[in-house]
């Protein structure tokens, strides 16, 4: 077999599409998803691939150092594609801690067992750390987030992000580990779980419920195709610099309510209903506390060095997704337990 490579958060939205590109492309690889399978977390992500030769599923908690170490000691590692991660805004706000532990500590252990099993012999391998353009706080109505963009996280979520940026800088600079680090945009595509906005607007046009938007739905977020992302991961793991940062940005800048009107019109296409159907269950709610009004990735970085750019437009990737949620419907109900119906009354006020 060839590298051993260990993908974090692998059974989760952005993960699993990572795990099937290196199960498929790369089969001398030896690919080994970790995950805790939280709320996020669902293996029927990876049927597709989970009796692949080289590939491993392994159940765990980055929080776990010790679990980590003999991890880490028994298969020698090549590689780390870190994305297991606390993601959704609201829930930091709700519970901070969560993140905090997840997201800085489980990076920790992650970093400091890579660092003890490579003993400073870094040769062929890699600590490759997945992050958000979160980090960088919020942008006016001009200008883009590059890699020297300063920090400057508005909340729980963008601020444990970046402190486990930070962590993974510190242990390159002071223990020569290699690392490379991307700052990617807003993800959408399949797998997503649907408390994000994309697949929550698809699936309560489906149900004709209330789409809440916050605010005054104008706050812009480029919105990043997830396959081309898991394909940008795959470049830079390979071909990106040690020591380097690179922003993955889908040059798909929208307000969220020009993104939802977008939804809107594709489903009522792909129901059949008739034209503004769908914009009809709009509903405005209260704001998200401390909201980023918008960001932006300048990717020229990548492109230049790496020869990386969206492959997807804007349209297609939203109509591709919508309808593999409508093909994909045994999916959606499997995620849409209990546990979150809960969680979106809470946080909607439904």
């Amino acid at each position: 077999m060839g590298k051993k490579i260990l993908i974090t958060g692998g059974a989760g939205f952005i993960g699993s599409h990572v795990v099937r590109l290196f199960v498929n492309k790369y089969p001398d690889y030896r690919i080994y998803n970790l995950d805790k399978l939280t709320y996020a977390g669902n293996l029927e992500n990876l049927k597709d691939v989970e009796d692949r030769p080289n590939y491993t599923f392994i159940k765990g908690d980055i929080n776990d150092a010790a679990f980590l170490d003999e991890l880490f000691a028994t298969h020698r590692f090549d590689g780390v594609i870190h994305l297991a991660a606390e993601s959704h805004v609201d829930r930091s706000i709700a519970d901070p801690l969560a993140f905090i532990n997840t997201n800085i500590i489980g990076t920790l252990n992650l970093l400091n067992a890579a660092k003890d099993t490579w003993q400073g012999d870094g040769e062929g391998k890699l600590f490759y750390h997945v992050s958000t353009d979160e980090v960088y706080g919020s942008l006016g109505e001009e200008g883009f987030f590059v890699e020297t963009t300063p920090y400057d996280p508005r909340s729980p979520y963008s601020a444990s992000k970046a402190s486990s940026d930070h962590l993974v800088r510190a242990y390159h600079h002071t223990y020569g580990l290699p690392v490379v680090i991307s700052n990617c945009s807003n993800n959408y595509g399949p797998n997503q779980f649907p408390e994000k906005l994309i697949p929550l607007v698809i699936n309560n046009i489906k149900h004709n419920k209330p789409l809440p938007i916050y605010g005054d739905g104008k706050y812009t977020r480029d919105w990043l195709w997830v396959i081309d992302h898991a394909e940008a991961i795959e470049l830079i793991f390979h071909k990106g610099k040690n020591g380097e940062t690179y922003n993955i940005g889908g040059n798909n800048e929208r307000k969220n309510i020009e993104l939802v009107h977008t939804l809107c019109d594709i489903m009522d296409d792909l129901l059949g209903r008739p034209a503004g159907t769908s914009r009809q269950l709009i509903s405005f709610v209260k704001d998200r506390p401390g909201h980023d009004r918008r960001y932006a990735i300048d990717a020229a970085k990548l492109k230049n060095e790496l020869g990386w750019e969206p492959t997807i437009s804007p349209e297609e990737g939203l109509r591709l997704t919508a309808q593999w949620y409508l093909a994909n419907e045994q999916w959606l109900n499997n995620v849409t337990s209990g546990a979150y119906q809960k969680y979106y009354e809470l946080q909607y006020d439904v």
